[in-house]
């Protein structure tokens, strides 16, 4: 285990998924969501991920699900995936009481320093919704940069959320490691 501002950071488990998941709903879906920052809950409905997302992103060799605890309790997490010249980074969740307090930061620069010292990665990718503005900013002011490149959200699966809004879509944003 790991100590990053005074986060234990640990790779998750398969026991680990019902909390994994608990998490990441509660960071973007539903009432609970509006206590934080990066709720899409005037976006999307439904889930943001299930059970079976996270163990396979668990058991999968290409990457890691990164845990973070404070006094034992989950307070965040990420996926970093390892992909052909660069790492992607995902399913970022930070307790919506916890947000806008420094978690976000920690964790982030942690994803990043473990793509660079576990894989030689010399970029992260991420995917975020345009309409994100707040978020996009965030991402921006900590030295993503936005590429234009858009990719279409999956209407009709049920597994990536139920869209409120017809105009969804992803922009890929890439920051040198």
């Amino acid at each position: 285990m790991e100590t990053t501002k005074q986060l234990h950071m640990r790779d998750a488990t398969a026991a680990d998924v019902p909390a994994v998941v608990a998490l990441v709903e509660s960071a973007y879906r539903g009432e609970a969501s509006r206590a934080g920052w990066t709720t899409e809950a005037d976006l999307l409905d439904g889930q943001r991920t299930d059970a079976d997302a996270v163990t396979g992103m668990i058991g999968a060799d290409d990457g890691r699900v990164l845990l973070f605890e404070r006094d034992g309790t989950l307070v965040a997490c990420c996926h970093v995936q390892r992909r052909e010249g660069y790492a992607y980074f995902g399913m970022f969740s930070v307790r919506p009481d916890l947000q806008g307090g420094g978690v976000g930061r920690a964790v982030l620069a942690r994803a990043e320093l473990t793509a660079r010292q576990d894989w030689a990665a010399t970029e992260m990718h991420m995917t975020v919704l345009v309409q994100r503005d707040e978020l996009l900013a965030w991402y921006e002011r900590r030295g993503y940069r936005r590429t234009g490149q858009r990719y279409p959200f999956p209407y009709g699966d049920p597994r990536f959320g139920l869209p409120k809004h017809p105009d969804l879509e992803f922009e890929l944003l890439v920051k040198p490691l």
